[in-house]
């Protein structure tokens, strides 16, 4: 009967929901004996609500004139069990996320109830606690507007005094679990696309707003993480530290991303607030570490590092504050120059963006010079950057009496000239971010970019009158650059492939502005690297993986058209980091797998050189009619059919007319009596093993295949009835798939396999030897004939 009796009460309505309030009311201790019947009351309150927002609005109605959002402050207060904070937090989480009406969100946002619970001195004590919080805090932040953010802020007079979903979530804000940190930003991100007015007066006030210079303290900490990777001086495996480098460079490129966030919010106090942090605390101290003398302490980042940290900032955060801010510190003496030349003559002859250009850096003078003798960036007092070049330069408030120049810093010069291939190619590569961005100031953009490659001119009051600068950084510099950019593609010790890649993607990007070309010694030089490149690649069809040059010259010529075209705001300059990484093994004994990566540079170094040839004589990169030829060649060159001897794999019948008797032990196993079949078919190559068929005299059956390129047949000196052959065990397509998978490259010391064959003489043993370098010869000449499209292709430089 009283079964029946509780089948019959309605859950969900006012009547059950006023019991259980009161029953909740009833509780005067939370502690360990009636925790569990807490917890049920308080999941029966928020299921009651959540039906009755969107159902019974008799039962809202209830919640709010009991005050029910009281019970659960009460609740956090007279708890003596820890454990009940989070279901408590989960279960208001549940109910904020599910309720819809505005009345309801309205209600619960008001009479501090919310805030309270969110200011509630939690016992964390490393448990589970802080992910239920945070959910608590990501739920109300999902439901604030302009309407209901008032109702978390406590304000007195016009001014917001205490804010706690924002203030309580900054403390989460460095938290060591990933899923906290970016809720946290998720949830500050929507507090700042409110735009409220007095809120953003809140946030950008100290010590609110020292969120911020946390922020690039974080990233700073990040920067000097990644330089350790970089210059790790061998004490760490080459493996994982390459795996650092991409792990620390990625964790930058979050926070930049975050950074680039906050700015798109597009509020001023806001944009202004990241950008002073993230001059004064990363990006001038790093310019003057990266453009101060060479004497370190020990305490700054490594010039590769800075550059690559430098570059991505301009590429993800970018904007005119900061584009224009590093073109004037990196190029301050090219730019004194040659506004000193532009200010020579009568005064009333000279702009007064010349004259305002000329105070500005005076203001960049004292800043390099002086900033640099104080370790601490806070020191840099006032120096912010504001929507144009002009605010920054005039808003420096640095003491100093002494303007004269700093002539032991030669700015971003000394690396683009410098020995270093690493640090030429990463400079050049930041002066090329610079001058291809579009908000360069048009004060810098005529002298240091690259649209204007004629004489510069900037045009003074007087329309009659124009003065011209001598001294564009890519006229003056441009065969210095392009000689500096040929001798890396030239050198002759053996370079990373990356290097020569990136050095072509900076030659290429080049020449397309400069409309001389290359003068006489520069193209004596190219030509030199291209015949050296040339002679390379043909020497790689007398070597191991000659069968697979098709293939890879197909991928590559692909890919370095994609690198080649890439515009500088689209390439991620990770490869400035990874150049330093490069090692060339000094193992003597090449094993199939460092002769795969020798040719598969070589043909890359080829095919960087022969596009590059291409530009320089067409002015256009090859395209895929080229390659369609080359792909159209391999096809009727390889061609098996099914009947071929070829097309046998492991356990087939073949037939033993072609075969040579001999005898091989696989491992300790007695000496098996065998035929080989060396049998080459277009571009396509291999060498069987086969056993007599038990009932079949002429036919065999396949008990190990191995490739026809590679085998290097060679007699036993003390054996001449023994031919030695070796057995190519690396899988170029199983180590694509690993490496595209996991950023991984395989061990050097992959050892390769060895068969050896015993023949009745040694002259039976040459006629074999003679027979299997046949059938490579004939594979050798397949591939060269599908090469022939690409050297018919080929044009002398000299005819240009």
């Amino acid at each position: 009967m009283l079964r029946s009796l509780w089948r019959s009460i309605d859950r969900f309505s006012v009547q059950h929901f006023e019991y259980v309030i009161s029953e909740l009311r009833k509780i005067k201790v939370v502690n360990l004996h009636n925790r569990e019947s807490v917890m049920d009351l308080l999941q029966s309150v928020v299921e009651i609500v959540t039906y009755g927002d969107r159902q019974d609005p008799h039962i809202f109605e209830c919640f709010m004139e009991r005050q029910v959002l009281a019970d659960f402050v009460r609740i956090l207060k007279i708890s003596q069990d820890s454990k009940i904070e989070a279901p408590l937090l989960q279960y208001l989480s549940i109910m904020i996320q599910n309720i819809d009406s505005e009345q309801a969100i309205y209600y619960c946002f008001s009479n501090g109830y919310i805030n309270s619970i969110i200011s509630h001195p939690y016992k964390y004590d490393g448990g589970d606690l802080a992910p239920y919080y945070v959910s608590f805090l990501r739920a109300i932040s999902s439901k604030i507007n302009r309407d209901t953010l008032c109702l978390l802020v406590n304000v007195q007079g016009d001014a917001v005094v205490s804010f706690p979903l924002y203030t309580e979530a900054l403390r989460f804000a460095q938290h060591e679990e990933k899923m906290i940190q970016t809720a946290i930003r998720s949830l500050v991100l929507s507090i700042y696309n409110v735009s409220d007015d007095m809120v953003y007066q809140f946030i950008s006030t100290p010590p609110v707003s020292e969120y911020f210079s946390d922020l690039v303290r974080r990233l700073r900490d990040l920067c000097f993480l990644l330089d350790a990777f970089v210059y790790d001086k061998g004490k760490m495996d080459m493996q994982k530290r390459r795996n650092g480098i991409i792990l620390e460079a990625d964790k930058i490129v979050d926070e930049l991303y975050y950074f680039k966030d906050i700015l798109t919010v597009g509020e001023p106090r806001l944009t202004r607030m990241v950008m002073e942090n993230l001059l004064n605390g990363l990006v001038f101290p790093v310019l003057c570490s990266l453009l101060a003398s060479k004497n370190k302490n020990g305490s700054d980042l490594s010039a590769i590092t800075s550059l690559y940290i430098i570059s991505r900032l301009l590429q993800v955060v970018g904007g005119r504050s900061l584009i224009n801010n590093v073109a004037g510190v990196i190029l301050y003496h090219f730019l004194n120059v040659n506004v000193r030349i532009l200010s020579e003559g009568n005064a009333s002859d000279v702009h007064d963006d010349v004259k305002f250009l000329s105070k500005c850096l005076n203001e960049v003078e004292r800043f390099i010079c002086y900033a640099p003798e104080s370790n601490d960036s806070e020191s840099i007092n006032g120096a912010y950057v504001g929507s144009h070049w002009e605010g920054f330069m005039s808003s420096f408030n640095i003491n100093s009496s002494n303007g004269e120049i700093c002539s032991q810093r030669n700015g971003i010069f000394a690396f683009v000239f410098c020995e270093d291939q690493s640090l030429l190619l990463a400079s050049i590569f930041l002066l090329l971010i610079l001058t291809e961005s579009k908000d360069l100031d048009c004060l810098l953009s005529p002298m240091i970019g690259l649209y204007e490659m004629g004489d510069v001119k900037l045009q003074t009051n007087h329309a009659s009158t124009s003065k011209s600068v001598d001294g564009h950084i890519f006229i003056r510099f441009m065969p210095e650059i392009l000689n500096a950019l040929l001798n890396v593609l030239a050198f002759q010790q053996p370079l990373s492939i990356m290097m020569l890649w990136h050095a072509g993607w900076c030659l290429k990007k080049l020449l397309y502005f400069n409309r001389q070309g290359l003068n006489g010694d520069n193209l004596l030089l190219f030509t030199t690297s291209y015949d050296q490149s040339r002679v390379n690649f043909l020497k790689e069809l007398d070597g191991v993986w000659f069968d697979h040059i098709p293939d890879t010259l197909i991928t590559e010529l692909a890919s370095c058209k994609r690198v080649l075209e890439q515009s500088s705001h689209h390439k991620d300059p990770l490869f400035l980091l990874e150049l330093v990484l490069h090692q060339q093994s000094t193992n003597g004994q090449m094993s199939s797998y460092l002769a795969w990566k020798r040719m598969v540079d070589t043909v890359k170094a080829f095919i960087l050189h022969f596009q590059l040839k291409t530009f320089i004589l067409e002015g256009v990169l090859v395209e895929k009619p080229l390659m369609n030829m080359i792909s159209s060649s391999t096809n009727d060159s390889g061609v098996i059919r099914a009947s071929d001897v070829s097309s046998a794999s492991f356990g087939s019948n073949v037939s033993l007319e072609s075969g040579i008797p001999c005898g091989i032990a696989f491992s300790n196993s007695e000496i098996r009596d065998i035929y080989v079949i060396p049998v080459a078919s277009g571009i396509a190559g291999k060498l069987l093993l086969a056993e007599k068929h038990p009932f079949r005299s002429r036919h065999g059956v396949v008990i190990a295949i191995a490739p026809l390129a590679g085998l290097c047949p060679k007699t036993d000196e003390d054996h001449p009835s023994w031919l030695h052959l070796r057995i190519r065990e690396f899988d170029p397509q199983f180590y694509s798939i690993k490496a595209k998978g996991n950023h991984l490259d395989m061990p050097d010391h992959l050892a390769d396999g060895r068969w050896t064959l015993g023949f009745p003489n040694a002259r039976a043993c040459e006629e074999a030897k003679s027979v299997i370098l046949n059938e490579i010869n004939k594979q050798r000449s397949a591939v060269e004939y599908m090469l022939a499209p690409l050297l018919q292709h080929d044009l002398g430089l000299a005819e240009n």
